[in-house]
């Protein structure tokens, strides 16, 4: 009975950690779309499903960085500034794709061309484990 006390006494800072996550993807929701070119969740709503892979992955590879932010972190001070850490190096990252590497990506998600969508989430989601990896001591 004492092993199962232990763990529901850690209850409140699951709370607290799981509600501060809500929040940063909340607030993800908002940012992110802000720094692309095309409107996500209007495309999303229209059917565009390039445009909702792309968010998905993008979600996904700011997800990965806040859990090992997590994971990683001392306290919730910690936790909160490696959140904001991840969210900064997301939208860098995209910015680095769309201006470097693929140049076209925003026209081809703006077209629903699907590949250009897969290639995007899969690039957030590789960013987003890089980023997880270096939030460790």
């Amino acid at each position: 009975m004492s092993d199962l006390m232990v763990s529901l006494s850690t209850l409140g800072d699951f709370g607290l950690y799981f509600g501060i996550s809500l929040i940063f993807l909340v607030v993800f929701r908002f940012i992110f779309p802000l720094v692309t070119p095309y409107k996500e969740w209007e495309l999303i709503k229209s059917g565009n499903v390039a445009a909702a892979i792309g968010m998905g992955g993008s979600f996904i590879g700011y997800a990965l960085a806040v859990s090992s932010a997590i994971s990683n972190s001392q306290s919730v001070l910690d936790f909160s500034v490696w959140g904001v850490v991840a969210l900064v190096s997301q939208v860098i990252a995209y910015f680095i794709i769309r201006i470097i590497f693929l140049p076209k990506i925003a026209e081809r998600i703006e077209r629903d061309e699907v590949s250009a969508g897969v290639i995007l989430a899969s690039i957030a989601i590789a960013v987003g484990l890089l980023n997880a990896a270096c939030m460790t001591y």
